[in-house]
Parts: structure tokens; sequence; C-alpha cells
């Protein structure tokens, strides 16, 4: 507006979520943009392509997955090794489809890698062809080699398109814009016109390729809108100039193979429903079965019941039809139900409506099963189109949700609308990012966020753009920051990300949370779709920050990818962190699997490929004990308590939280590791896998993490720490050895919270010149060992001649039910001690057992 005082800022969805608390809505629940970025290939088909060490001979390869023109393919006879599974492009690699090489002399020869599994290869081609899907011979060769189906939807296009109002008529229309799927169509003869112009995504049940109509018995007839524009002979004329032109400008028709099949309805004139007009879908309204066409084809009118009115909102419907409900459906959802204009009243009731107008109600029969399991929620942004202005796609707010409707808020809209209903299916909303990635304008919000107060500890300064990355040849030298969406043939649409549930999810991540998270992400660009896995991932998390700090870009490794900034909220604080994700689809897979090992988990647990059956890690056999030695980071043995117990660790080892400076740099990495501290603790340690708290890794977390969070929670977390010091102080083991220290601890406390300080020397075993082992007087402990705590423990050692040692068994959390079941093997291999201080530690080791026996074994 002119004379306002707000500057004018850049849209990015990143900020917009963060300012505004939202979350995106889920990928996966945009069926039709997931549908649009298919190539016709899918995992499974089978096709010859050229070994690589032998460009003369041939194999059978199997589709692994798609990407735009990639496919991941794997040569028949690895089975289930991914090894040797690779890239390659359409438009360049040398595919054909089976059968291709017999036909033109070809050779086919096992590749040397499987020669020996394969003794005979005619037995075993005859075996793994039997039944098998070859490639699309046309998605391989000829014109349309390697092109995603938009992009046989090129402008000068010609379509037919169904007659909203008479749906046994069609017309043909011109395709003057793609994008992304959603096309801007031109009737044929009004080139010259944009008037009558509609928006409609390609996979809309009404819009069909040339041709469609006369195979149907529909007739081919200008709409009543245009009609008078021209004379008929002008509309024959045109429909002459389009037959001649068919071959030119026709769509394939595999293009349109994923389009919803249009059922049976078996609704009858005259029946009684509620509706939402699809030209001004705000309200909800008794409608009426207008006309029956065929089996397939209704037609709807809004009840009107003043006498003067001059113009019906009616409109053609299908079985399917979105916006179309059973009587008494606002009353059952607690939704308001918009009386009819001109009728008596303010209270509408179907009971009196129905027998006023002698109608029946359309039975529940004829209303499809709704569709519950969508992944949307309130308060989720997505980018829908205005039903009022279809040019615009604004900036879109779940309010609320009844069955499969959604009714969105739209922001940014140049004329305020109320709350628009719309179905869940709709192919007038997108996801996050979809403007941006097909390169349309997104309606930014009417008003910029500005000055928000906010009680953090940084300031977030303005956003960096990292060093020159070059991603594509036709890029290079070019600067790309987190809002660059470029989409090069396909080469950044990242494929599907499953969420492989079966498969071990490691000490990191909560199993029931993985287990709530969508089946799978995407497809879509790259960046976007990877930045919402680990997101989904972080929250997922026990420890969120934790992940968080395993995730973040190592500032010594080197750059191969996209910086992003991820958060993470654990205990009332906000951690950011810069993550490295990939921008080109065909490392997605790479990039997935290493993820998977940052955090211990199985590599299948995420990626581009579906576990259907059995993991081909076998991570079935892995328990929450076993995950070290198969995908843990270090090689130390741990013989603390197994996951799932809890610790007092937490509170009583807990340092005294300090208010921290404000940080000016948004992009923090992660703090070097002293080389002489010790750190036996595996990143995802039990306390990860049983939700256990570690308060040592919190102040890693806070260091090495950008850190957002309130004084007056600090302040809160400060006393909770000093009262469950003293809960934990009252299990002590022995009141009568730890008197004197816990003396001078209270005086302590007046000024700040204990904590335990362990120095480098401390960790240094005694030399064993240094032990003495001595026949001490008999233990009478004043608790239970086997309820003894990691903290109970220490302050054990603590107060004997092992002092030294307490470091080793705060590290590997050694609860009094583990320090009974140490024996001096055990001591020595998994701490690695030396004979002398074994001993010297077994020894009081052995004075607890005793007094356990005989206070407690009965």
């Amino acid at each position: 507006d002119a004379g306002s005082s707000v500057e004018e800022v850049e849209f990015n969805w990143d900020e917009y979520l963060e300012d505004t608390g939202a979350t995106a809505a889920p990928h996966g629940s945009f069926k039709h943009v997931d549908t649009s970025l298919q190539n016709g290939f899918a995992p499974g088909m089978k096709l010859e392509v050229a070994v690589k060490s032998d460009q003369n001979t041939y194999w059978v390869a199997t589709i692994i997955t798609t990407c735009g023109q990639l496919l991941l393919l794997r040569y028949d006879g690895y089975g289930e090794d991914r090894k040797a599974d690779f890239w390659c492009d359409i438009m360049t690699a040398d595919l054909h489809p089976i059968g291709w090489c017999e036909q033109n002399k070809k050779i086919l020869k096992v590749p040397e890698g499987i020669k020996d599994k394969i003794p005979d290869q005619e037995e075993f081609l005859q075996r793994v062809l039997k039944g098998a899907c070859s490639a699309p011979a046309n998605l391989l060769e000829g014109l349309h080699r390697g092109k995603n189906p938009l992009d046989l939807i090129a402008p000068g296009s010609r379509l037919e398109l169904q007659n909203v109002r008479d749906s046994l008529e069609a017309w043909i229309v011109n395709v003057v814009e793609n994008v992304g799927g959603r096309l801007k169509l031109r009737y044929e003869g009004l080139e010259d016109s944009d008037k009558f112009d509609q928006w409609m995504f390609y996979l809309d049940p009404f819009l069909h390729q040339v041709g469609w109509a006369a195979q149907h018995g529909y007739s081919l007839q200008p709409p009543l809108a245009i009609r008078s524009l021209k004379s008929e002979a002008d509309w024959q004329e045109i429909l002459k100039k389009v037959k001649k032109e068919e071959e030119e400008s026709s769509v394939p028709t595999d293009v349109f193979k994923d389009k919803p099949v249009i059922g049976v309805h078996s609704f009858s004139e005259g029946m009684k429903l509620e509706a939402v007009d699809p030209m001004a879908p705000f309200v909800i309204s008794p409608a009426t079965v207008l006309k029956v066409y065929n089996e397939k084809y209704f037609m709807v009118e809004i009840d009107d019941l003043r006498p003067e009115r001059t113009t019906s909102q009616s409109y053609i419907c299908h079985v399917n039809s979105a916006g179309i409900f059973p009587v008494q459906w606002s009353l059952k959802n607690g939704l308001h139900l918009s009386p009819p204009p001109g009728y008596p009243g303010q209270d509408f009731d179907w009971a009196d409506y129905l027998k006023q107008c002698g109608a029946e109600a359309a039975p529940q029969s004829c209303f499809p099963s709704l569709t519950s399991d969508h992944g949307f929620k309130e308060n989720m942004k997505l980018e829908a189109v205005n039903p009022v202005d279809p040019e615009e796609v604004c900036i879109a707010t779940v309010t609320k949700l009844k069955d499969s409707c959604l009714w969105l808020q739209l922001e940014g809209s140049k004329k305020p609308i109320p709350d628009c209903i719309v179905s869940v299916e709709s192919m007038n909303i997108f996801p996050v990012g979809w403007c941006e990635t097909n390169g349309y304008q997104l309606r930014p919000p009417r008003k910029a966020i500005v000055n928000k107060q906010k009680k953090i500890a940084v300031v977030q300064p303005e956003k960096q753009i990292l060093s020159s990355r070059t991603v594509h040849d036709g890029l290079k030298n070019q600067e790309l920051n987190s809002s660059d969406s470029v989409v090069i043939n396909g080469k950044y649409c990242c494929p599907k990300i499953y969420f492989n549930h079966r498969c071990f999810s490691g000490p990191y991540l909560n199993k029931g949370r993985i287990a709530e998270l969508p089946q799978s992400v995407g497809p879509g660009n790259c960046v976007l779709v990877l930045k919402e896995v680990l997101t989904l991932l972080i929250n997922a998390a026990y420890k969120p920050s934790r992940v968080l700090r395993e995730l973040q870009l190592d500032e010594e490794a080197a750059w191969h990818g996209h910086g992003e900034t991820l958060k993470a909220k654990y205990k009332g604080k906000s951690y950011r962190a810069t993550v490295e994700v990939v921008r080109t689809a065909d490392r997605v897979a790479d990039f997935c699997r290493k993820t998977c090992i940052k955090l211990e988990c199985c590599p299948n647990l995420f990626g581009p490929q579906m576990v259907l059956d059995k993991c081909s890690e076998n991570c079935s056999v892995l328990t929450k004990t076993k995950y070290t030695h198969y995908y843990g980071k270090r090689k130390n043995k741990r013989i603390g308590r197994p996951p799932g117990g809890h610790s007092n660790l937490e509170v009583a080892m807990k340092k005294p939280n300090k208010r921290r400076k404000r940080r000016k740099h948004f992009f923090v990495h992660k703090k070097k590791r002293s080389s002489t501290s010790v750190d036996n603790t595996p990143a995802g340690s039990p306390q990860g896998s049983g939700g256990e708290e570690e308060d040592d890794q919190d102040e890693v977390d806070e260091e090495s993490l950008t850190e957002d969070s309130t004084s007056e929670h600090q302040d809160e977390l400060l006393e909770e720490s000093e009262v469950s010091e003293k809960k934990s102080l009252s299990s002590s083991p022995t009141q009568s050895e730890l008197s004197h220290s816990l003396a001078q601890d209270r005086d302590k406390r007046k000024r700040k919270l204990r904590t335990f300080s362990f120095s480098d020397d401390e960790n240094k075993p005694p030399s064993p010149k240094d032990i003495k082992v001595e026949v001490a007087e008999k233990l009478q402990l004043d608790s239970n060992p086997l309820e003894w705590s990691v903290a109970d423990v220490v302050r054990f050692l603590k107060s004997t001649d092992c002092a030294p040692l307490a470091r080793i068994f705060l590290d590997q959390e050694i609860d009094g039910q583990a320090l009974l079941l140490l024996t001096l093997p055990t001591v020595q291999e998994c701490m690695d001690l030396k004979l002398g201080p074994a001993i010297k530690l077994c020894h009081h080791i052995e004075r607890v057992k005793l007094a356990f026996y005989q206070q407690f074994a009965n």
C-alpha cells in the first residue's frame, strides 16, 4: 500500500515458518504432485544396459529407484547386494528394453563382478526374465526418450476440456503455460483473448487428450459462454484446422495414465444433499441433483428459493467430486449449514425442508468413503490457489479439518476472502516450496513480520550466502543460496524418501516416534525434501539437540553440498546448527545411508529404497546392546546399564546453568575435542535408547550449537537441579563414609550448585608402585547397592583410594547393578586397566558385594 512504512522483503519460507511457529504440511500429502514427478519408469522394471567395463556387451539390470531422468540400476545377479548400484542418465546412457540385444545381434554377457555367481547364463536369464516387466521402449528411444510426462505438455499443445455446465460436451484448449503440471488453458479460437482462460492441473478428470470426445461419443462444441463470439462456420473451420495439425500438437495418451478413474454413481434427479460451490467454496449449502447425464456424470445446483433469481449456481459432478456430502453431514460435524437464500427463518431443519420440497435425501451409499489418512493437521502451512483469482497462489494455513475437507485461510491475496473449503485430494493445493521450485510467483503475506519481540539468547544476523558451489555444468560460477531451487532435467528432483519403520532405529531415535512418521516424503526439490526428512528425524529423537549436533557440518570436512540451518528444541531451549545436504538426485541415496550411519541406526532406516519384507542389512537381529558393535562410532566397550532404566545421573552431575552471552554467528561449527580428554561415551549411548538424559552432553550441545532460550527458564532449571540434588543425596551409599565431604558440599551449595569435577590427573590410573592394598574394615551400607544410581557409585568410589577411577564409571554409566556384576577380567578388558589398579578396584567392589550379601541378599 502507498505510504506503508513496512519495508518490502523477499519472502522466505524457512524464516516465515520460524516466525509463525508453524510447520509445513508433509510432501506425501500431495499425491498429484507426487504423480507429476514420475517419469514412466518404476522400481522393478528391467532393461538391457551396456556393461561399463566392456561397452560392446550388455546385461540385464533392474531399476531400484527413479528421479527425473536419472535411474538407479543394479545388474541382475547381485541380489540384495547394493555395492554395485549405479546411477545413469536416460538421455546419455546406453539403455534399451528387454529383447533389444536379440533383435539387434548384440551380446548379453555376465559382468565380471558376478561371473562366479552365474554358472549358466541362459538358465539364469530365463529365470529372472520370466514374468518380468520391461521398461517401456518409447521412454528409452525416440522423441520422448528421457522426458518427464510433464515435459510433453508444452505451450502450444492441444487438449480437450469437458464443459463444466454440460459434461456431454467438450472443446479444444491450447496450453498457454505449464507450471509444474498446472496448466493455463485457452479455448481454441480465442488466441487473442485471455478473458476466458482457465487454470487446471493436468490430472484433472475433466481434461483429456485430443480425440477423447469422439472416442467416447461426446460432441465437440464450444461452451455457451464463447459460442456467440464466432459464427458456426468459423467454429467448424477451427475444427478442421485442429484435425490437420493434430499430430504436431497432440499430447501422448501416456501422460494421462495416472489420471483418477471416474466410477459409476447412483444419484437420481431431485435428490437433496449438502454441497460446496466450487466457484465460491466458502460455505456449505443445501443442493439438489438437477440432472443425471449418464452413469458417470450428474449436475448439482445450489438451492435458491428466491422467486426473482435469474441465474443458477450449477456444476457437473461425478461420484468422487469433492464438496458434496450427505444430508446432516454439517450437523454431525458441528459445522454451520448456510440456509438457501429465501428460506424463511434462521434455523434450518433438514426434515422440514425435505417435507416442504417433497424431496428425498441422497442415501449415504451414494457417497464414497472418506479419506482419513492424509497427513494434514491444523495450523500446517501449504500453498493454495485462490478460488476467486486462480492466477494467484497464496500462502495457506489449515484452520480446520473435518473428514476429508480442509478449511484454508489464504494470506496475501489481493482481496481478503473467507476461509475456503477444499478436499485433501484437491489439485489446487501444493506443498511448501512448490512455487519456488517451479518458478512461479507465490503471493507473500500482506504485511511483513518485522521487529517481533523474542526472549532469546542469540540474535540472528542476516543470512549468509555460502561460498560458491558448482552444481551443474550450466550453472558454473553462480552463487546459490537456500532460496535457489533450480530444476534442470530432473537432476535436482529428489526421489521419494521412505521411512522403513521395521529397521533398527538405533540409540538416538525413539522407536515410537519413528513409527509415527509418514511412510515417505517427496519427491520434490532435493534441498527441501532432505531438509524435511532431517527435521522429522530430529523431532523423533530422544534428545533432539544431540541428534542435531551429530548432523552438524564439521568445519574441517570437505564441502560437497549445500548448507541448511536446522533447529532442535529440547528442555525448553532451542538449538540451531548448519547441516550439509546434497543438491543433486544422484547423491541422495549415499547421503541417506551416511546419515543413518552417523545416527548409528540401520543404514536402510530412511532412503530412496523401501524395505518391503526383510532388510538387506539384517538389522532385525540387533538389540539395543549390540548397536555399537555394528554401527557405533567408537571402539571402546561399555559396561553400563542396558538401555531403558532411569538414572539419577542427570540431576546429581548437573553443572550450573549460566546465562550465555549473545552469539554473533549464525553458523556455528562443532568444537574440537581435546585429544587428552576421556570420552568413552558413544554418541548413541544407552541413554539415547531408553530415554535417559546425559547432562554432560547437554553442556557440549550448548557449546557446539547456537542456543536460543529464555533467562527465566534457565533460572527454573537451576532451581529444579538444586531440588533434585537434595533428593539424590538421600540415597547415598554410606552416610558414615561420606559425612565429611557432604558437610563441605553444603557450604559450597550456598554459593552455587555442587558439581563433580574430575581433572585429567584423576583419569590416570595409579602407577603400580603407588598401589598398596590394605585389608579394610567391614563395610556397612546404608542403602541397597542394587538401587544405586551412577551418581551413587561415583560417590562411593570418591570415598575410597580409587577416586581417580571414578571418571571411568561416570563415562560408562555404571550403576549399582552393573557394579555388582564386575569381575577382575571384565574390569581389565573393559576399562583398559593394568593388573595392579584393577586388583585394587576389585577389592572395593568385593567389599560392596560382601556387604550386599550380608545385609540385603535375604
